[in-house]
Parts: structure tokens; sequence; C-alpha cells
């Protein structure tokens, strides 16, 4: 449905002039440099909003300890300006009845008590997220909001400069009732117009507002679950250079989809769970700058237990993701707000090194995910999650971190404190649906060395690339389903060789076309691969792509543009190429 076609003269032009000014997310980190902390509305109460409930908020979360822990973004959502249009000179206006004050007073009050203001706006489509800026706002790159209220399209120069004027210097802008103008494909209209925002904001303003970006999340695979991955792989490619945040699929589950702001309980995890696996997939896009969102911390959902919001807070945080609260603040019990305010977890959150935890091993039944990623400090940082209904015991041997088995470490655990010496391996026995976070360190102090490890999948099919060290089919290499075998945990060398645990001398080859393993040669080119943001795996040797085929056959074949065979996830740490 959404395939590309060519692009008109004018159209490309412009393309090519944007391109040539583009100065925001990967080419200057320093306007987002870290994920943002705070709190948004929409989970928690969507259209049921007004001027006190964010006051009230933000002297919660001053009293609470939460912004001093760091969340520090106060953030509007849909419903909070005036529906019936744009005033005389086509600007936006606020709703006087919710907001009396007016949104330039609400500023002035949280900046007052040191918050950052962020105002959204767009709402059913549910894409949304906040960043670490001053004041912002949200729009939609349609002609409405999801709510239905007047979205930003050809009004781009005029809002970005109203939000200015407002005191604000971050945008998010969402993707609702996109309106195709020139001939342009679904597809075009949306990286015409994303494109177009980054234009403005980076050219238009007295300096760049940080920019938050909902593309992804309309060519995500659960938004058309009958189509390839193809554009969303294509927008998450061109969204990291034109802002610093992108919410990449489905909006996490509301509190209650009523007018009253009645809880309906169910499905609250499942949604969690869902905006997991879409960001495991998507690690190679992130990098300081530009952060992957998978949505709102959802704190006082009655049926969450809190082992379930702990493992929220955890994952989220390994993946130095943005921490937004959506709940009611006040109302937060002591438990919760000391799992929100963890000082070591926030830190993971926060690192210097803004890297994405990347899937070390998913067991057989589906119960135990073991992620790990580099820390600033040199440290490793290992989470395990058991998102199964029963009590189960992990053990990670050190060399599914990427450590040299032969030397000693500590470990910290972020939950208790507690800290200890590890041997050979980490072993943890957790309640359903909780999460252990711990920091690794080297027992001299020293900076860690490790090597990339962990699953290479395929991002459509999420089948794991699987050796064998049967005597009897050595070169059967195939993509199976993910079991956390050895033969599924792959360690990638500087010199881009590629082994697997089970059998650490034989590295993955091309030999006359065809994958197979064999003894490790560095000088061997049919065994060396490189890695590309586009997610292919090629080999030097005539520039072939690692391929998923029928009946997950492992071969190498020509390399597509953006392949649902083709897209892999490699270990974090491996150095990629644009």
């Amino acid at each position: 449905m959404y395939t590309s076609r060519a692009m008109t003269t004018p159209i490309f032009a412009l393309f090519a002039v944007m391109a040539a000014i583009i100065s925001a997310s990967t080419q200057d980190p320093d306007i987002s440099p870290r994920p943002p902390m705070g709190f948004n509305n929409w989970a928690r109460f969507q259209c049921n909003l007004n001027e006190t409930l964010f006051t009230k908020t933000a002297d919660a979360m001053l009293e609470k300890g939460l912004q001093a822990a760091g969340y520090d973004s106060i953030n509007l959502d849909d419903c909070w300006h005036v529906q019936s249009g744009r005033n005389a000179k086509g600007e936006l206006e606020w709703n006087s009845t919710l907001f009396p004050h007016g949104m330039p007073w609400l500023g002035e009050y949280l900046h007052d008590r040191g918050f950052k203001f962020g105002n959204l706006f767009g709402a059913k489509c549910n894409l949304k997220i906040i960043t670490d800026a001053s004041p912002g706002i949200y729009t939609n790159a349609g002609n409405m909001t999801c709510g239905l209220y007047p979205g930003s399209q050809d009004h781009e120069e005029v809002d970005a400069k109203t939000f200015e004027r407002w005191g604000v210097d971050y945008v998010k802008v969402d993707g609702c009732h996109m309106d195709l103008q020139q001939n342009r494909t679904y597809y075009e209209e949306f990286e015409y117009r994303y494109k177009l925002w980054h234009s403005v904001l980076t050219t238009q303003l007295r300096k760049p507002l940080v920019f938050s970006q909902s593309a992804p999340a309309y060519f995500s695979p659960n938004f058309h679950l009958d189509q390839n991955n193809t554009d969303w792989y294509r927008t998450m490619n061109y969204i990291r250079s034109t802002g610093e945040l992108a919410r990449h699929s489905d909006d996490i589950k509301v509190y209650g989809n009523n007018p009253t702001n009645t809880f309906e309980p169910g499905g609250h995890w499942e949604s969690m769970m869902n905006n997991y696996i879409m960001e495991v997939r998507l690690s190679r896009y992130q990098s300081c700058g530009f952060f992957n969102d998978p949505d709102f911390l959802i704190v006082d959902w009655p049926d969450l237990s809190l082992d379930e919001k702990k493992t929220h807070f955890a994952l989220w945080s390994s993946f130095s993701a943005p921490l937004i609260l959506s709940a009611w603040i006040p109302d937060l019990k002591k438990e919760e707000i000391a799992y929100l305010t963890n000082k070591d977890i926030i830190a993971v959150d926060q690192d210097a090194l803004c890297e994405q935890a990347t899937l070390v091993s998913q067991n057989e039944d589906g119960a135990i995910d073991v992620l790990t990623k580099n820390l600033a400090n040199g440290d490793r940082l290992l989470t395990i999650l058991n998102h199964s209904n029963q009590t189960r015991t992990a053990v990670v041997p050190v060399e599914r971190l990427g450590l040299d088995a032969e030397k000693r470490y500590t470990w910290k655990d972020l939950w208790t404190k507690k800290t200890g010496a590890i041997r050979d391996q980490v072993r943890v026995t957790l309640k359903k649906r909780q999460t252990a976070i711990y920091r690794i360190s080297s027992q001299q102090g020293k900076k860690l060395s490790v090597t990339p490890t962990g699953q290479i999948f395929n991002t459509f099919s999420l089948n794991c690339l699987t050796s064998s060290v049967s005597h009897h089919s050595p070169g059967n290499i195939r993509f199976t389903a993910c079991e956390g075998d050895d033969e599924q945990v792959w360690q990638v060398s500087t010199q881009g060789l590629i082994s697997s645990l089970a059998d650490n001398k034989r590295c993955l080859a091309v030999v006359s076309g065809q994958i197979k393993m064999e003894k490790c040669d560095e000088r061997n080119k049919g065994q060396k691969w490189i890695y590309g943001i586009n997610g292919n795996v090629v080999t030097k040797v005539k520039g072939l792509c690692l391929t998923e085929g029928t009946h997950g056959r492992a071969s190498v074949g020509k390399c597509g543009s953006e392949l649902d065979s083709q897209v892999l996830a490699l270990p974090g740490g491996v150095k990629l190429t644009n």
C-alpha cells in the first residue's frame, strides 16, 4: 500500500535543501544529550485535563522528591486548545475555560518551581512523548490532531513561531489525519512533513527546538499488520537525523478510554511487553542525541503489581529511554516513589554513553530475557527479565556478558544495593514478572574489556541465527525460534569475525557462495562482516547480505533496500557503518 514512487522534481529539490541544513539529532547531540524525564497527562487522564491538574502535579513532584531525582518536565497532551479553529491571524489558541490564566502563565508557574514546561496536543492515535528541554509543545503533522483539533499541516512556520513566542523550545509532532498532497504517497507525505518541520525548527527560529517525532509509529508492525517492515525501517533511518526523539510504535494502554477517566482493567502488562519487543528491534538507531521512545511509565494502574511496575522502570532505564510518568502524582505511594527515585537505576538511564541495552538471550519457553549494555565508567549492565507467570531461576555465565571467564568481577544489585563477587556466572531467582538489574565491575576497578555478545535475530520474523556444532552438519546455519542456547549467542570481534559461544573457534563464513562455520582466520575475507545502520550484515566478499530464506535457511544474497529477510539486530557495541 505504501510503496514509494519517484518524487516530483520540486519535492526532490526541497529535500536536497533540507538535507544541507540538518543540524539536529545525531548531527548535534547537545540539543538533547540525555533522554528526558518528567510527567505527561495523556495515558492517565487523556482529555480530562485543566490548569489545576498541572499545578498540583508540579507541587507534588517537588514535595515527593521527583523533581530532585531528575523528573523536571511537565507536559500537556491533547484537548487543551480551542477546537473550533485558529484565530484571525491563523494562530492556535488555548481553551480559556480549561486554562484561564493561559499557557504563558502556566509556563511561568512551572519555571518558577524549576520545571520545564512541555505542551502536547493530539490524541486518539496515542503517540506522545516529552523532551529534555525548556517549555515544550505538541502538534500534529496532519490537518487535524488525533483528537480532531486543528493540525499544523501547511501551518508549520506560523505554529513554530507561535510556540517560540510562548517560550517553547520543544515540539512533538504527531501524524494523524495526514492529507496527501502533490501526488505524494503516504510514506512520502510523512517524510516531506517531518523534514519540513525540521527545516523550520532549525532555520526559522532564534535557536533550534528539540524535535520529537511520531512518524515511525505510523509504519510500525502493529499499525499495519499486513505490511512488511520496510517503510518502518526507512522512516527510522531518516528520523534519527531530523530530530532528537521518536515514538516508534504503539501507545501504552491508557488508564481508561472514557470521558469520566474511570479505570478499565486488563491489557496493561501486555501493552508494556509489546512496546518492549518493538524497542529491542531498533537499538542500532540510538545514540547520544537521538532516543528511541517506547512511551510512558504507567505508575498507578491498579491492575499492575509493584514488581510489574518496577520491571517497566528497569527495562526503560536499561534502554536509556525517556522516563515520562503518566499518573496522579499527589496520590503516589511511598513504594512507588522509592523505585522511581532509585539513583542507581536513573544513572543507568542517563548514562553518558546513551546505549540501549540489547538482547543476549531468550530461553525456549519465553520466560527469561537477558539484556546487557556498556556504561560510561567501563562497567557492564546486566538486566534479567522474568516475564512468565511463575517463579524462575536464571543463570548467566560471564561469557554471555562478553567478559573473560578467567577473570574475576563484582556485582551490585541496583534494587537492594547489595554487592558481591562473581566467579563464573550470575544466578538469580525471580518471581512472576520481576526484573533484576546489576552493575558488573572489574575487581581491580579498571574498565572492562568487552566483546559484543548476544543474539543475532531477524527483526521481522524475530527468529535467531543458530549455528550447529554437530559433527554431522557443521555447516547447518539457520534462523530458528529463539531458545537461549549457546548456538544462538554470538560474539563479534573488532575485525568483524562472528562466532557462537557453542564453538568460538569456528566463525561464520561464506564459502563458494554458501554460509558455513569454519576455523576462524582473521586473514580470510570470507569471514569478515560489517554491520550497517540499515540492519544489513554484509560480507566483505562481494558485498552480499546475510539473509533469512525459506524455512529459515541462512544464506547470502544481493542486498536489497530494508528487506524483511535482511534486517537483523546484533549485539550492542558492534561498530556501525552508515
